[in-house]
């Protein structure tokens, strides 16, 4: 350390001391100031310190928000942690979102004060704010400490359990860190991983898969349960998890499917076999052709197609690889258009999406024919872009657009961009080897190429000429004699040593020239390069065997040269022919197969891409794009032999009518109907009772409730009726448990926690008290014994709602529609769903124009919205199409055919109707439009016929692309009605993430009822306004027809004129839609 360094320590010691002696004496050789750096250092940040330490949360907000500023900028912000550090506690929520950014950012540098605000973070993961929690579990993990483990896993296990989706993502993200830290921990995570995989919110989906590729992507056997699922929800999860996902599945499909395309490849190559043979049988061999795949195979194809429309690149590149490995080769060029679509993204992502470009027309030339056009090259192109899209031309080159390629190739040859080409003189060269018909015009071309006075482009050409000739050397004589005297002229290295190679492999042709050639080299051998210095001394040897009277001295002069070359490869290979050509004594039998061993002949060089071997990785992987194996990569497992058990994929369903799960529901539920219904209790006793009541009055309830509904729909007391009737019943609560299992399975919002299933009875009663539960009740006739039934094995693939269209469910009227809510307190008012349909509907008779009678030739539909029940499903709207005749004929035989539904939606078929000329005719279809906004598109077709013009015969006319679409009014199911009890409790359970505002100036509350706003709201958003004790608020409450989704919109007015709009609801397009529509509708003057 140097003297001054010290005093100037000592005079900063003094000064903060007080002693003035040494500081105000100018000659003093102690009197030396710090250095000015370590000053700006020491005031550095200064003013964030003090606003970060104020007591005012908006100076402490606006320090947080530039000092995040500076770390999105790369600044260094680390001196300021326990600043930062220390306001972890502050109340105001925007303050504690910020520390908690930085905290994430700079924790693992700063362990040990991190350390000490554990506390403040375990207590952070009770706060009621779930971007708190979600926030401080984030910080946790970020502390890369192996002495805070167990708390990490006691913080991640309470976060799995936590209500809201957004906290149990960041729990699925923290499994990763917590795993890199300790591996040692990998058993219980995979128990927090399954259970996270059971979670059907969209939200966790992604994050969790994320986490199984990690810790334990060997463990197939978890996804086997979840596998249907994740490709219902693999639509409407983010675009990370969907990559995520894909790139599973895709590991998944290749170890529990078969290869769709093995038994077709065998085939083939035995009729090859059998071609010769008279009795082959040409039915054998199709029936043979014809391989079934798994339905859980052709549900991963069918959900991921929809993807190939994604905005995203990756999730589009992440399909095209899954197609590319797992779909049947007829089915692969449909990714091709998707991916030529990418191209028109930036530049890094063309690169990326043309290499994966390059691995497929290698194999499958075909697929991106139709597209060739894309694959020309653009002035604007850089040149790697350009260098792979001639690669990809010269894989789409065949007779049929050679060409044309090689049109568009002499253009290319021409740029400037003297890489690129060369690079399309290469290309050239092997659309000639692989054509053999155009071979001949390519080397015509080539030769012209050589006479350029580009260096670059003369070189590449005599490269591609010389690997062209030893195809056929015999008839390009005058070529190579051509080349031969061009070889003093190029000054190219690689174009001198192919020329030289040529002359001494072909010397026969060009005995004259070839001895002169080598004088000429000879001159210059001390000058040239490593690789001509080596064709020199190859065409001296060649040139000695053949014509050794003319060359020998020449040969001995060559050798000379190279025996004192800088270069050891060239005195090694002096040394090496010398002894071969001049101490044949010494081994005689060497001397005598001399020329056999040099004159060899060489088989012609096969011309291969440079991207022939880019297909040994897995397509949309960093080792592919770079063309290297890197850490962590794993090969894509082969397709099996024999398909594994596909049963392990099935869902098991519990059958409802147990007698251990009909008492536990009847001791939790009261009677179906309301106290107020006091003239049904009078007029059907049995359907009054107490629920509490002991077993005997239960079953004496039960029966008489059977025999009065056998009365009242037969008229018969029989018993044989009643039995059948009860059997009735009981396939329609199956069929409609199955049903909503279904949607259970589709729906975006988040299911019923396990912690809810095993609430005590305690907690169940008091439940009861605040809100009253439906009883579902199986007519078991008296005294008659069931045989237990086993559990039932159902298909996810067998619940769509097609196949479910033609059989009945339980109608809204009769039965209670058993539903899947979201959330585990919502149950009991889902159930309420039915029962509450009793508020007024209001009908409206707007018509919308689906076909007029100009386009459709004639014929005009026109549909409108009934807002009545379908008979077909309680989850479809019906729609009533009016179809009217302007033809000159009838029309017979209505169907409908092509429907293109999104994913999820569904639609119901025309019954048999026929409309005369002139005529008009009603009819409805029923479309579950689960919920969104997606139109209905599909092809109307019908017989047309009684035309004088077709003179007594008759046609088939179709109108195709008719669309219906679904406004926000009719997306809600109509009539339905709770308390504002009711209504309080599911607002309060929908607040955060699932609640939406707005507001509008200057609206009042007067304002609101004389102009009769509350009927335009029933008119267009179809909901039902609740009974309100707050004068200053207004309640609607309804349903979503699909889902049974509850939707809440809540009107405030304030004293200061203005009208605050509060939606809740799960359905985050929905809300968003219904509030902006409620907006349109108070603003309409």
């Amino acid at each position: 350390m140097s003297n001054s360094s010290l005093v100037s320590g000592f005079q900063m010691q003094n000064s903060s001391t007080g002693n003035q002696s040494i500081a105000e004496d100018p000659n003093s050789n102690e009197n030396v100031k710090p250095v000015s750096i370590f000053s700006n250092d020491y005031k550095k940040h200064d003013d964030l310190r003090q606003m970060l330490d104020s007591n005012k949360d908006n100076l402490k907000l606006d320090a947080m928000k530039r000092i995040v500023g500076m770390i999105a900028k790369g600044k260094n912000a680390s001196d300021l942690f326990p600043a930062v550090v220390k306001n972890v506690v502050s109340k105001n929520v925007e303050v504690k979102k910020l520390v908690y950014v930085y905290l994430m950012r700079y924790a693992e540098e700063q362990q040990d004060l991190a350390l000490l605000s554990i506390s403040t973070f375990q207590r952070a993961l009770k706060d009621p704010n779930q971007l708190i929690r979600a926030s401080a579990l984030r910080v946790l993990s970020s502390i890369r400490v192996p002495i805070i483990t167990t708390i990490m896993m006691l913080a991640i296990k309470e976060a799995v359990s936590d209500m809201s989706p957004y906290v149990r993502k960041t729990a699925a993200n923290a499994i990763t860190k917590l795993y890199n830290l300790d591996p040692d921990l990998k058993d219980e995570l995979i128990e927090i991983i399954q259970k996270l995989l059971g979670d059907k919110t969209i939200l966790v989906a992604g994050s969790t898969i994320a986490a199984f590729e990690e810790v334990c992507p060997d463990r197939i056997d978890l996804i086997h349960k979840n596998f249907r699922k994740l490709c219902n929800l693999l639509i409407d999860v983010d675009e990370w998890g969907q990559v995520i996902i894909l790139n599973m599945l895709t590991r998944y499909a290749r170890t529990q499917f078969v290869n769709p395309n093995a038994v077709l490849e065998d085939e083939t190559k035995k009729s090859d076999e059998n071609d010769e043979s008279d009795d082959y049988d040409d039915e054998d061999m199709d029936s043979k052709f014809v391989k079934p795949m798994d339905p859980d195979h052709r549900l991963l194809l069918r959900v991921s197609k929809p993807l190939l429309q994604s905005r995203n690149s990756a999730v589009v590149m992440a399909v095209a690889q899954l197609y590319y490995y797992i779909a049947p080769t007829n089915e692969i060029s449909l990714v091709a258009k998707a991916l030529v679509r990418l191209l028109r993204s930036h530049r890094e992502v063309q690169i990326i999406v043309l290499k994966n470009i390059v691995s497929m027309a290698q194999k499958n030339q075909n697929m991106f024919q139709p597209h060739q056009k894309s694959f020309y090259v653009h002035t604007s192109d850089s040149i790697h872009v350009k260098i792979l899209k001639l690669e990809i031309l010269t894989c789409l080159a065949n007779q049929g657009n050679i060409s044309t390629i090689l049109r568009e190739f002499q253009t290319y040859v021409l740029s400037q961009d003297k890489e690129f080409a060369a690079s399309t003189i290469n290309a050239i060269g092997r659309c000639a080897s692989t054509i053999k018909e155009v071979a001949d015009s390519c080397l015509a071309g080539l030769v012209n190429l050589m006479s350029k006075k580009d260096e670059t482009i003369v070189g590449e050409s005599v490269v591609v000429i010389k690997r062209l000739l030893q195809s056929n050397p015999s008839k390009n004589g005058a070529i190579i004699k051509r080349m031969a005297k061009m070889s003093e002229k190029v000054s190219v290295p690689m174009a001198k040593a192919s020329i030289l190679w040529l002359i001494g492999e072909y010397s026969d042709q060009v005995k004259k020239i070839a001895p002169d050639v080598l004088r000429k080299m000879a001159k210059t051998f001390c000058d040239e390069e490593i690789g001509v210095k080596l064709q020199i001394l190859n065409l001296a040897v060649k040139l000695f065997l053949t014509n050794q009277k003319q060359v020998a001295i020449l040969v001995q002069y060559i050798l000379n040269l190279a025996k004192y070359d800088q270069n050891y490869d060239i005195r090694d290979r002096a040394r090496f022919i010398r002894a071969l050509i001049y101490n044949n004594e010494k081994c005689p039998q060497l001397s005598k197969h001399l020329k056999k061993i040099i004159l060899a002949p060489k088989p012609a060089p096969v011309l291969e891409s440079a991207y022939k071997d880019s297909d040994n990785f897995q397509l949309g992987t960093l080792s592919h794009a770079i063309g290297a194996r890197i850490s962590g990569y794993a090969e894509l497992p082969e397709f099996p032999l024999e398909a594994p058990d596909p049963s392990v994929r099935n869902i098991e369903i519990p059958e409802p009518e147990k007698a251990a799960h009909t008492q536990k529901m009847r001791k939790k539920s009261e009677k179906f109907y309301s106290d107020d219904d006091g003239e049904e209790e009078n007029s059907q006793s049995t359907e009054g009772a107490d629920p509490t009541d002991s077993d005997e009055s239960e079953e004496s309830e039960s029966e008489s409730e059977a025999e009065s509904e056998s009365e009242s729909e037969t008229g018969s007391g029989s018993e044989t009726e009643s039995e059948n009737e009860n059997e009735k019943n009981d396939e329609k609560l199956k069929k409609s448990l199955v049903e909503n299992s279904n949607e259970s399975e589709s729906s975006n919002s988040s299911e019923l926690s396990d912690e809810s299933e095993s609430q005590s009875e305690t907690e169940t009663e008091s439940e009861e008290e605040k809100a009253p539960k439906v009883e579902v009740k199986l007519t078991i006739k008296k005294n008659e014994k069931k045989t237990p039934q086993q559990v039932k094995e159902v298909s996810l693939l067998d619940l769509d709602f097609s196949e479910q269209s033609a059989q009945p469910v339980i109608q809204a009227q009769s039965t209670v529609p058993i539903l899947s809510p979201s959330l585990a307190d919502l149950a009991s008012f889902s159930s309420l769903t039915s029962q509450n349909l009793g508020q007024k509907i209001y009908v409206s008779n707007k018509e919308f124009e689906l076909l007029n009678k100009i386009s459709g030739n004639g014929l005009q539909i026109q549909y409108k919205f009934t807002r009545q029940p379908n008979q077909l499903s309680n989850k479809a709207i019906s729609i009533e199409l009016k179809i009217s005749n302007f033809t000159n004929g009838d029309l017979n035989s209505f169907c409908i055919s092509n429907k293109k539904l999104q994913m999820g939606m569904s639609m119901s078929e025309l019954s048999e109707f026929s409309v005369t000329k002139g005529a008009s005719a009603s009819q409805v279809v029923a479309i579950d439009f689960n919920d969104t906004f997606q139109p209905a598109v599909f092809e109307l077709s019908a017989v047309y016929s009684n035309d004088p013009t077709l003179g007594g015969t008759s046609m088939n006319k179709k109108w195709s692309n008719l669309s219906i679409t679904c406004p926000i009014g009719e997306l809600i199911q109509p009539g339905y009605s709770i308390s504002e009890n009711e209504f309080m409790k599911l607002q309060a359970k929908l607040k955060g993430m699932n609640e939406t505002n707005d507001i509008i100036e200057n609206f009042t509350h007067s304002q609101f009822i004389t102009k009769d706003f509350g009927t335009k709201m029933l008119e267009n958003l179809n909901v039902c306004q609740i009974p309100s004790s707050q004068q200053d608020s207004i309640k609607y409450a309804g349903v979503s027809a699909s889902s049974k989704t509850p939707i809440l919109l809540s009107l405030f007015f304030s004293l200061d004129g203005k009208c605050f709009i509060n939606v809740n609801c799960e359905k985050i397009v929905l809300a968003n839609m219904l509030i902006k529509e409620a907006k349109r509708i108070l603003t309409i003057v």
